[in-house]
């Protein structure tokens, strides 16, 4: 016989069974109603046989990278159970994470709040705001990650928590996951095999993503992954501890002062450590060349994709590299394209736009520090 309290029980059960399932088929839905993201042609000379390809993900109805990631963060948490109606979401993001996350949590009628460094640009804030989140700024960012699971107990809410299962929450196998979708758009291209993937570390979900998906489709593309100075995952993987000074990261997004559970270091080939200076000069210098307005974080992908093609150049080799628009420039107008800011944080651009110009010109990517030779990195992907 079946009490009148396990009857009510079963139906809340099924009501929130029901709930869950409507929400997975509105997010499903969404994505499904989004075209895939543009694949650029970086302007290089074409007699060098090298093409450099820009994966444009501003272009997500968040503007960036990060509405993948948010996507698969709200799926996982569904079907673990973990997010349920009238859960208040609660993430540690320094803002583009959270602009995508508040757009799925207003989406699903979903209370969210962002627990970012007091220091993230009033542009993300804004963003965040005007897609219905709360954001709760903390002064130290190493404190980030402690307030978001206490704030998410505290509400008895669910903390996302990018940094630990984007790796895990996207699936690597297929599903049109980014490295699927790269090998596609490269298929009727003159190298439709890339020799090299070039991605910043962040979170550690992308380049673990296209890791093991290059892995599993056996293919003999490259993976690089781009760190920007004062960020842990260069010192981490090269074995280097004085490579990390331990100062905040100025490029945001993807600079991290700890090593993300998400990094998945044995699926790298290659990785370099850019100078902030390299990173805001190229975004610019992008910006320039294909008129798109880009963030600082796609900067230190195309630096780093064009000492790749400098060394393929200096070697003789053909082949094509793809990259990443991580998100648009609008969002950085009072911080990477605000001369003022740059000369208050002592960055020295003009060496770094001079070295990608001349190369440009010449093929030869000097040193912009020493102004000798080509810029190189260690290659430990003959170990890994």
């Amino acid at each position: 016989m079946i009490t009148a309290v396990a009857f009510t029980r079963r139906h809340d059960r099924q009501d929130a069974r029901a709930w869950t399932i409507e929400a997975i088929r509105r997010i499903e839905a969404d994505a499904n109603r989004s075209a895939d993201t543009h694949l650029h042609v970086f302007p290089l000379p074409p007699q060098w046989g090298v093409d450099l390809y820009l994966k444009d993900e501003s272009v997500h109805p968040t503007g960036s990278l990060k509405h993948r990631l948010a996507r698969s963060l709200f799926l996982y948490g569904l079907c673990s159970g973990w997010i349920r109606e009238g859960t208040t979401v609660v993430e540690a993001s320094s803002g583009s994470t959270a602009v995508s996350e508040a757009y799925f949590a207003r989406f699903l009628d979903l209370p969210f709040v962002a627990v970012m460094p007091a220091a993230t640009s009033q542009e993300k804030i804004a963003l965040i705001e005007a897609q219905g989140g709360s954001c709760h700024l903390v002064a130290d960012p190493t404190t980030v990650y402690d307030r978001a699971r206490q704030l998410a107990a505290d509400r008895d809410g669910h903390y996302l928590d990018q940094f630990t299962y984007a790796e895990r929450a996207t699936d690597w196998l297929g599903n049109n996951n980014i490295a699927e979708s790269i090998f596609e758009q490269m298929a009727l291209e003159r190298h439709r095999v890339p020799t090299w993937i070039v991605v910043g570390a962040g979170t550690g979900g992308t380049s673990a993503t296209i890791g093991r998906h290059v892995r599993h489709r056996r293919s003999t593309t490259r993976l690089c992954v781009v760190d920007p100075e004062h960020s842990v995952f260069y010192a981490s993987w090269a074995s280097d501890p004085a490579a990390f000074t331990g100062r905040p990261s100025r490029i945001e997004g993807i600079g991290r002062q700890r090593v993300e559970p998400s990094f998945v270091p044995d699926v790298i080939d290659r990785m370099f450590q850019v100078p902030d200076a390299a990173s805001i000069a190229t975004m610019r210098v992008v910006r320039q060349l294909t008129g798109r307005s880009v963030g600082g974080s796609t900067g230190t992908n195309v630096w780093g994709s064009l000492m790749l093609v400098a060394e393929m150049l200096s070697r003789g080799e053909r082949g094509s590299i793809v990259t990443l628009i991580c998100d648009g420039g609008e969002r950085y107008r009072a911080t990477y394209y605000d001369d003022a800011w740059v000369r208050r944080q002592d960055l020295e651009l003009a060496a770094y736009t001079d070295a990608v110009l001349t190369f440009l010109d010449t093929g030869v990517l000097a040193d912009p520090v020493t102004g000798e030779g080509t810029v190189s990195a260690p290659d430990r992907s003959a170990v890994r």
